[in-house]
């Protein structure tokens, strides 16, 4: 009995480690591919909140001419918060996206176009299924220029097909923070998770099907 229970034992402990070590691998794989990304001076960023960051960052990495989007938090004025504490609705931070895009092959005005196009700016505090101000609508601006492009699209959207009825907040960027390295690419390192298969892959499908001028040749 006590061999069977050592051999049990070692089993587990074997199990144990290969699950340690897979996960390891798939943080250490995304990691890297952010140490390893390097902007050039052309590369501009810009910053959306419209939901869970999973999806959102699928999208956007999705658009030609976006060389990386990176999963974080911003909009609050909570210092250096972390996942646990802004889903408790408490230090005002969303759930954002940084996008880093070459501006010789999308405009900033195509990315905001991709924001309002791939969420509902009328939901206040959250996207289906998620809702909280850590799911708010926000979209960024670090100049004046940004700005008045923002605040031209939600003129226009609110005019022709939404009624006046957006409630996406337009925020200076103030500080941009980096998510856990789990949640970088999570969508794309699983898409057999429960909620990836379904909200996100729906949600950027339907992007796809929309917008399919927008998308790089291999999506």
């Amino acid at each position: 009995m006590k061999k069977k229970i050592k051999n049990i034992s070692i089993a587990g402990f074997s199990i144990l480690v290969l699950v340690v070590i897979f996960s390891f691998s798939i943080d250490t794989e995304k990691e890297e591919s952010i140490k390893n990304y390097e902007p050039t001076k052309k590369t501009k960023v810009a910053y959306f909140a419209s939901g869970c960051f999973w999806c959102v960052e699928a999208i956007f990495e999705s658009v030609n001419g976006v060389e990386e989007a990176i999963s974080g938090y911003a909009g609050g004025n909570t210092l250096n918060p972390t996942y646990q504490k802004i889903g408790t609705g408490t230090t005002g931070h969303a759930e954002t996206v940084a996008v880093y895009y070459n501006p010789n092959k999308v405009t900033f005005k195509t990315l905001v176009t991709v924001f309002f196009g791939s969420h509902n700016p009328t939901t206040v505090n959250g996207q289906h299924p998620d809702y909280g101000t850590q799911y708010r609508s926000i979209a960024f601006y670090e100049t004046d220029q940004e700005k008045q492009i923002i605040e031209s699209a939600i003129k226009n959207l609110n005019e022709t097909v939404y009624q006046g009825k957006i409630a996406t907040e337009v925020a200076k960027l103030k500080k941009f923070y980096k998510a856990e390295d789990y949640h970088q690419d999570f969508e794309r390192r699983n898409p057999n998770q429960g909620y990836v298969k379904a909200v996100s892959i729906p949600r950027l499908n339907r992007f796809k099907k929309k917008f399919p001028e927008l998308l790089k040749e291999e999506h």
